[in-house]
């Protein structure tokens, strides 16, 4: 059989596979261009690069399987929320979505209020999507179904302040349970002893450290904490409201409440003012986020705060790494927690 000639040799049929320089020329763009959406970075916008990705496949431009995998690409992420009413999450929601125009990515929102059945549709869904990759603050932490379907997918994904026990993956966060013992090392200080936890669920794994941290530091100082006054609620004001309504028609209320959420907290004061009861004269309260309007000085509450745009933006920093470069191991990054000092726990700030 006679083939071609090319450069002395022959090529027996063989299609050359054409050059960057030759999609660059059919696409009417730079080489330049063409090598940034063929190496998955940004500079390059969203039509163009869909233009480029057109010619070079109608070219025949990449057939090995790396660079197949930069044709399906989507420059696209998921983000999965509980829920967009608890103010820390938009907080976190605009902090990743300005990291990620930045870097050419789109942000697509899920929420999942914390059903185990729609996350796995969730994930399910951005699978089916092809997203590059997935930040998740909405891990329950005994669940492995809808992670394992990113995972099993080969889609990277992050997890934001809880995580998964059963899944490993890349983490950014706090140390929720140094952070809670220090709170309550704050509130003993101030020589209370009736004292009552308010957290959100337990199968965060952010509230369940927290509520160790609580429990822990408070026995280590001698004071225990009945089961009837740990409360697990919803991470809203309407659960501090809740929280506070089972604590005070108790019989036997206590003189300070440690809350697991500010907005938590915001809600024990709701139902406080609504029924008399003074804070911090009648009981102590504190929160946990420093969000801008607890600290504000209409409220001057007493919180841990968390650096929201700093996590947020090392999120999406440790992502797209993953993307760039997919790994089997994992790192944690616990960021630094504050506490702030406000009024509500007793202290005149």
């Amino acid at each position: 059989m006679q083939g071609e000639v090319s450069a002395g040799r022959p090529t027996y049929g063989r299609r050359e596979t054409p050059s960057a320089v030759t999609v660059a020329r059919a696409a009417g763009v730079s080489a330049a261009a063409v090598s940034y959406v063929m190496n998955g970075k940004a500079g390059v916008s969203t039509e163009t690069r869909a233009h480029i990705l057109s010619v070079a496949k109608q070219l025949g431009y990449g057939q090995n399987l790396s660079q197949v995998a930069q044709f399906q690409r989507t420059r696209v992420i998921g983000l999965v929320f509980p829920n967009i009413i608890n103010p820390m999450l938009p907080r976190w929601g605009q902090g990743i979505i300005t990291a990620a125009a930045a870097a050419d990515y789109e942000v697509y929102l899920a929420t999942t209020q914390d059903d185990p059945e729609a996350l796995a549709k969730v994930t399910a869904s951005f699978a089916s999507h092809k997203v590059d990759g997935v930040i998740v603050a909405a891990a329950l932490r005994k669940d492995a179904t809808a992670l394992r379907t990113l995972r099993n997918s080969k889609i990277p994904f992050v997890y934001l302040s809880r995580r998964s026990k059963f899944v490993d993956g890349d983490f950014v966060g706090i140390d929720d349970l140094a952070a809670g013992a220090q709170m309550m090392e704050h509130v003993l200080s101030h020589g209370y002893t009736d004292i009552a936890t308010v957290v959100g669920p337990r199968f965060s794994t952010a509230s369940f450290a927290r509520e160790r941290g609580f429990v822990q530091a408070a026995a280590a100082a001698g004071v225990e904490i009945p089961e009837q006054r740990k409360i697990s609620t919803h991470l809203n004001n309407d659960g501090g409201r809740r929280g506070a309504e089972k604590l005070f028609t108790s019989g036997d209320p206590p003189r300070a409440i440690v809350c697991g959420s500010d907005e938590i907290a915001i809600g024990v004061m709701e139902y406080a003012v609504d029924h008399g009861i003074r804070v911090p004269e009648d009981v102590a309260v504190t929160g946990f986020d420093g969000l801008p309007h607890s600290m504000s000085g209409l409220i001057r509450m007493t919180t841990m705060v968390q650096p929201q745009l700093e996590m947020a933006t090392e999120a999406f920093a440790m992502l797209l790494k993953r993307m760039q470069t997919p790994s089997k191991t994992y790192q944690t990054l616990l960021c630094a927690h504050r506490l702030h000092v406000g009024r509500t726990c007793g202290c005149s700030a």
